[in-house]
């Protein structure tokens, strides 16, 4: 009977860790900031440039999806910098409205 207890608790232990964990996901969309978002206006600037300007005077780097027009703030704010204003995967756990960062490639 004891033996049974242990195991059922076990189970529900694992299973319960297993369904609270959050999944990691690929995200597709284009680096931008939280000023801009889903569109620059910054005239005379790319979107790389407008990005980078924005982050200086103190905006944060966001994973902005034109498809489905939602803007992702981004845990990691220094692999972001490479790629602002390019189209980019990036894989990562979703919180909220908060990608926690694995990794960021370039998208073709």
């Amino acid at each position: 009977m004891r033996t049974t207890t242990y195991f059922s608790v076990a189970v529900l232990l694992v299973a319960s860790l297993t369904l609270a964990a959050p999944k990691e996901k690929t995200f597709l969309g284009n680096i931008s900031d939280d000023m801009c978002g889903l569109k620059h206006e910054m005239a005379g600037k790319t979107s790389a440039e407008c990005t980078l300007e924005c982050v200086k005077m103190g905006g944060k780097y966001v994973l902005a999806d034109t498809v489905n027009r939602k803007v992702y703030k981004l845990s990691d704010q220094e692999r972001p910098q490479q790629f602002a204003g390019q189209k980019v995967k990036v894989t990562g756990t979703l919180q909220g409205d908060t990608i926690h960062v694995a990794s960021i490639v370039a998208a073709e």
